[in-house]
C-alpha cells in the first residue's frame, strides 16, 4: 500500500479522529497515487496515523477511514462499516410510522463522501468524492448483501464533486430504475417522492423529527409555512389539528406536489391556501395588508455555501426573521431554521436577537432543533452539524 507522510505537527487532528487532511499538511507522497486510492497515512516520524483515501486534485487531499493499523482495507471493510451504520439505525428501521430514513451519513458514519437514503425498498446513493467512486462496486455489493433492496439508484451530481475534479453521475447501480414517483410513509403520513429529480433525494429526511415537534404545538393555530417545498410542515400541522395553513414557495412545481400530498392524505378540505411567490415579498405584502398568523415556519434553502458568503447570508436570515415576527399575533410561535453549514447555532441566535430588537418583540426560545438522529453529529467532526433551528414564542 502506498504511503503519505504528514508535516511535523500536522497529525494532531487526525489522531483526534477528524477525517479531513488538507493538501498543505502533506510532506511527502509516494509516486503515482490514483484519485481515490487508499493509502497509509504516517506522521513526520513515519509512525502510523490512519488509513484513508487520497485525491491529489482536491484541497481535502486525504479523507481518513480507519485508525486500526491491523484492519484489512479490502472489500469486506466497506461491508462491515456500512453494516455498523445500519445497525445504529435499527430503532428507526423498526419504526412502523415511517419507511424512509438516511442509512449512511458520510463522515459521521465513518464513510466520508457517501450518503445513502432508504425509501421503502429503494436506496438512493450519493457519492461526493473520488474515494467513494473508486469503491462504488464494493459499496453496492455490501448494500445488496445487507438489505436486498429492489433498487439502488445513484444521484451523484452535487457541486462538491467539481472540487474533487469529478463529473456528475446519475443512474442505476442495482435492480430496476425507481418509478417516477414513490409513495412513502413518514410519521404516519404519506408522501409522493421523486427520487430521481427531487431536492436532495426527494424528501427532507433531516427534518422528519422536527416536523413532529413543530406540529405538536399547532393545534387550533393558523399556520404560515414559508419555503414549504412539498408541504411537510403544514401537512403535519393540519393533521395535528391546525385551523388552517398558508403555503408559500417560489416554485409552482413544489406547490403542486404539496397539493398532491394533501390530497393523498385526505387533508385538503378547504383549510389550505397555496401562494406562489418570493417569500420575502409575500411576507411584506402580508404585513401591508395586516394579515396575521399564530405560527410562522421558516425553512429556507441554504443562504451561505461557505464562510465567504456568511455576512450576506446572516443579513438575509435577519430580514427573513424580522418580517416573520411582524406577522405573528401576540404570543405566536416562530419555527426558524438554517441548513447552511457555515451558519452556527450561535450565529442564528444572534440573528434572532437583532431581528427581535428591530421588530420590538420579546422572543423566548422554547426548544433548540437539529437534524434527526439518522443524520448523527460526530463529536469529532463538527462540520456534520449543518441543520439548526429554534422554536420560539414571540411576545
Amino acid at each position: 500500500m502506498k504511503e503519505i507522510v504528514l508535516k511535523k505537527g500536522r497529525a494532531k487532528t487526525a489522531r483526534q479522529f477528524h477525517p479531513w487532511i488538507f493538501s498543505g499538511a502533506i510532506s511527502k507522497t509516494d509516486a503515482n497515487i490514483a484519485a481515490g486510492e487508499i493509502v497509509r497515512v504516517l506522521d513526520s516520524r513515519r509512525e502510523f496515523v490512519a488509513y484513508g483515501y487520497c485525491n491529489p486534485a482536491s484541497q481535502i487531499a486525504l479523507r481518513l477511514l480507519e485508525w486500526d493499523e491491523d484492519r484489512s482495507m479490502g472489500e469486506r471493510w466497506w461491508c462491515d462499516r456500512i453494516a455498523r451504520a445500519i445497525a445504529g439505525r435499527k430503532n428507526l428501521l423498526d419504526d412502523k410510522t415511517s419507511n424512509c430514513c438516511r442509512l449512511v451519513f458520510g463522515e459521521s458514519d465513518g464513510l466520508p463522501g457517501l450518503m445513502v437514503d432508504k425509501y421503502e425498498n429503494q436506496l438512493i446513493l450519493q457519492s461526493s468524492t473520488a474515494g467513494i467512486d473508486r469503491a462504488i462496486n464494493a459499496i453496492t455489493a455490501a448494500l445488496v448483501e445487507l438489505l436486498k433492496p429492489a433498487t439502488i439508484y445513484e444521484r451523484s451530481h452535487v457541486d462538491i464533486r467539481k472540487l474533487e475534479g469529478l463529473p456528475g453521475r446519475v443512474g442505476g447501480l442495482h435492480g430496476e430504475p425507481p418509478p417516477e414517483r414513490l409513495i412513502v410513509t413518514a410519521n404516519d403520513l404519506k408522501f409522493y417522492v421523486d427520487v430521481k429529480t427531487g431536492h436532495k433525494t426527494g424528501l427532507y429526511l433531516d427534518q422528519r423529527f422536527n416536523h413532529r415537534l413543530v406540529a405538536a404545538q399547532a393545534e387550533n393555530l393558523e399556520l404560515l409555512d414559508c419555503f414549504c417545498y412539498t408541504g411537510a410542515f403544514s401537512l403535519h400541522g393540519i393533521k395535528a389539528g391546525a385551523k388552517s395553513a398558508v403555503l408559500v414557495d417560489s416554485s409552482a412545481e413544489f406547490l403542486a406536489a404539496a397539493r398532491d400530498n394533501f390530497k393523498l392524505n385526505g387533508l385538503d378540505g378547504g383549510k389550505v391556501e397555496y401562494i406562489k411567490g418570493d417569500v420575502f415579498t409575500v411576507l411584506r405584502e402580508f404585513a401591508d395588508s395586516d394579515r396575521r398568523f399564530d405560527m410562522v415556519i421558516l425553512d429556507p434553502p441554504k443562504f451561505a455555501a461557505s464562510r465567504a458568503n456568511l455576512k450576506r447570508a446572516l443579513a438575509g436570515y435577519k430580514d427573513l426573521n424580522l418580517q416573520a415576527m411582524k406577522l405573528l399575533k401576540p404570543g405566536g410561535l416562530l419555527a426558524t431554521f438554517s441548513c447552511s453549514g457555515a451558519v452556527t447555532e450561535a450565529d442564528l441566535k444572534t440573528v434572532l436577537f437583532w431581528a427581535a430588537l428591530d421588530a420590538g418583540k420579546q422572543v423566548q426560545i422554547l426548544q433548540t432543533l437539529y437534524q434527526g438522529p439518522d443524520h448523527p453529529r460526530s463529536i469529532y467532526f463538527p462540520e456534520a452539524e449543518y441543520l439548526k433551528g429554534f422554536l420560539c414564542r414571540v411576545i
